[in-house]
């Protein structure tokens, strides 16, 4: 490929948006495709050309990126007459960024595989203010001979590109990461609830943490955004919840028990039935105490 190879952008969501839009206002050539058209609007301002199927998309570009939210959702834009697979020439190279875990990854990996596409597994660490600064961490794995051509386009989407191994590494480690966070955040939100409880401001208490090493920068954001009460979707529960059970079968399939995901994802998922969905994990908070 090219220093600037033609990318067929494949979803236009919360994250798959600024990460396309970052990709053409570097240089790049971006066929863009997602199901709700106008979400391109702004992309195509800027030089985007939107397509209606994904093999359009694919038809005349270099390399494919998928963005969309979960692995049922990738391979309905696989198979088909309209999908990537009717259009993508052997050795085509398929970088499939979205969280889909690990069942669906190593299948999607199958399909790619079997009919000779370069696949290249590389979800992202990170929420939708770094995915606009180009600031995401990229947990990329896949072929080595891939590693030279997708390089450009990593360094575009993100501050750092971890390489892990091959093909499936990279969602191993989204899935360890994702077990950290959503772990975290319930942590945070029980700690401000026992403060409140016991009389203390939750406030201070976060002031101390900030101070000590105890305090981990996301947990110190995540404690202040749930005492402001704010919860605009950085991350959204329902994202987080399926990242969350994405964990736990991942433990499950490695017969590994995972006590503290297990004991919170009732709970999340009250929080998210009771509305809550749509809004920011740290709306758990208000589940707590």
């Amino acid at each position: 490929m090219s220093a600037r190879p033609t990318i067929a952008f494949l979803g236009l969501g919360r994250m798959g948006l600024p990460m396309a839009t970052n990709l053409v206002r570097a240089g790049f050539p971006l066929r863009v495709w997602n199901r709700s058209v106008r979400r391109a609007d702004r992309l195509v301002a800027e030089g985007a050309v939107s397509v209606p199927t994904p093999a359009e998309a694919v038809r005349q570009a270099d390399v494919a990126v998928t963005m969309l939210t979960d692995g049922a959702a990738v391979e309905s834009v696989l198979d088909g007459p309209k999908g990537i697979l009717d259009a993508a020439p052997a050795g085509f190279p398929w970088i499939q960024m979205g969280t889909i875990g690990l069942e669906w990854t190593d299948r999607l990996a199958a399909v790619a595989g079997g009919r000779g596409l370069v696949f290249i597994d590389a979800p992202v660490s990170g929420s939708e203010g770094p995915a606009r600064q180009g600031q995401l961490v990229i947990l990329a794995s896949g072929p080595d001979v891939a590693r030279q051509n997708v390089q450009p386009i990593f360094d575009v989407l993100g501050s750092r590109t971890v390489w892990l191994g091959p093909a499936g590494a990279g969602t191993r480690a989204k899935v360890v990461l994702n077990n950290w966070l959503v772990d975290l955040t319930e942590a945070t939100a029980e700690t401000l609830a026992l403060a409140r409880a016991l009389g203390l401001d939750p406030a201070a208490v976060v002031d101390i943490l900030e101070a000590s090493p105890l305090g981990s920068p996301y947990a110190v954001l995540k404690a202040r955004t749930m005492l402001a009460g704010d919860y605009a979707p950085a991350f959204a529960l329902k994202h987080a919840l399926k990242d969350a059970q994405l964990a736990a079968d991942a433990a499950g399939a490695v017969h590994i028990d995972l006590p503290l995901i297990e004991a919170l994802l009732p709970r999340w998922r009250q929080t998210a039935e009771a509305g809550h969905a749509d809004e920011d994990l740290a709306v758990v908070y208000t589940a707590s105490g």
